[in-house]
């Protein structure tokens, strides 16, 4: 019996280059896992972009393009839910220090909504250090 149909957790796991791209790349993959397990095209998309900002995260901010850096990408399945952990290996940061992109002083920057937009679009998020360094984040879309 396959592992979706007894209720345990497929697990893949890939690491992409530091590069735009990866964030392509992850997205494709996000859409096609979310497709494949039966979301909606809503929910391909809600996911795709979800995994897309967090990707751009890792490339730009965590591991700044360098590309001796990777994000390591590990996917979770189940009959019900979908859940991508990235990781970067960058230098981390101070997670209590991200300004609200949503105060009157950053509403017209160009960047910064990005974690926020991920967290809106998924069922669980996680975001913590990353064992070895670097940054983690843990996105999870339940069917419904």
């Amino acid at each position: 019996m396959p592992l979706r149909e007894s209720g345990h957790m497929e697990k893949t796991q890939t690491t992409l280059e530091s590069s735009l791209e990866s964030v392509d790349q992850a997205e494709a993959i996000a859409v096609d896992e979310a497709r494949k397990l039966g979301f909606d095209e809503d929910g391909q998309a809600q996911f795709g972009m979800a995994v897309r900002e967090v990707m751009v995260n890792a490339v730009v901010h965590g591991n700044r393009y360098n590309q001796k850096k990777k994000v390591h990408l590990e996917i979770e399945r189940s009959k019900d839910s979908l859940a991508f952990t990235l990781g970067d290996e960058g230098e981390g940061f101070d997670f209590n220090s991200l300004p609200d992109p949503l105060a009157p002083e950053n509403l017209l920057r160009q960047s910064g909504r990005g974690l926020m937009l991920a967290r809106a679009f998924v069922d669980g998020f996680d975001l913590h250090p990353r064992a070895g360094g670097g940054t983690e984040v843990r996105l999870v879309k339940n069917l419904h």
